[in-house]
């Protein structure tokens, strides 16, 4: 099989969404797939307000559609995931949309949360938006049962649970850990943005 993903983050990037797309396409290409990522540096960009490091794609939409024919051609074995809700999901999923191809979508980001406490921005506007975006998609990927649960409680239909899961690669035990210390031993990993 042929997957294409459309993301608005990509290289130079370093972020979830970068990290999620690179993990899933290795494994997949592992088990014999295909993987290809349409991402900002094949557009003509601009920074996003606020956040530098993310590159918007201007206009998008007919280079959009000629990567897109050129990466599906003739096989009837290509699917297509749009990764963010960006210029280029936007543009991704109007395509896929007014060419009736199925998609699916993945919800990386808690945007209603983030764009109150940032903006002040109510929640239900953003979710208005995150329904529109997602609503169409065959399934909406999510990456853990609470934020399942606030897409369903919002509105959102076929959202499927996407771990994460650890990547064994990276993190592999070379020793034994916490053998001397009181349990239960706790780890808190998180973000700062």
């Amino acid at each position: 099989m042929k997957i294409i993903t459309v993301t608005d983050a990509w290289h130079p990037q370093v972020n979830g969404v970068v990290r999620t797309i690179e993990a899933t396409n290795r494994e997949l290409e592992r088990g014999g797939h295909a993987t290809t990522v349409i991402g900002p540096p094949s557009f003509h960009s601009l920074p996003c307000p606020g956040y530098r490091e993310i590159r918007l794609s201007l206009l998008p939409y007919r280079r959009l559609g000629r990567l897109l024919r050129e990466e599906i051609g003739t096989r009837r074995d290509a699917a297509i995931h749009i990764a963010t809700e960006g210029p280029l999901g936007n543009a991704a999923r109007r395509y896929c949309r007014a060419h009736g191809l199925p998609y699916t979508t993945a919800y990386h980001t808690r945007f209603p949360q983030y764009l109150r406490a940032m903006f002040g921005v109510p929640e239900r506007w953003t979710y208005a938006f995150l329904r529109h975006f997602h609503g169409p998609a065959s399934v909406v990927m999510a990456p853990t049962p609470t934020v399942v649960r606030e897409l369903h409680e919002n509105g959102l239909r076929h959202v499927q649970l996407w771990t994460r899961g650890v990547d064994l690669d990276a993190f592999v035990p070379r020793e034994p850990l916490f053998t001397d210390v009181r349990r239960p031993v706790f780890l808190y990993v998180g973000r700062v943005s």
